[in-house]
């Protein structure tokens, strides 16, 4: 005989597990370094970095 299976219907928090913010591109930055001189291009660079995954971004002023 086959076993029989049964199935139930995902929660939210199941079907959505995977998807934040930060995967969708709506990181939280909090900036580092306000004033780092870059040598290399000349100008002052500010650090940022996400809150939830840490990811770092660079900007030049």
């Amino acid at each position: 005989m086959a076993k029989i299976l049964t199935f139930k219907k995902k929660q939210l928090s199941e079907k959505h597990k995977g998807k934040t913010l930060c995967k969708n591109g709506f990181h939280k930055w909090e900036i580092i370094n306000e004033r780092k001189f870059d040598v290399k291009q000349g100008q002052l660079v500010t650090v940022y970095r996400c809150k939830r995954c840490g990811k770092h971004k660079n900007t030049a002023i």
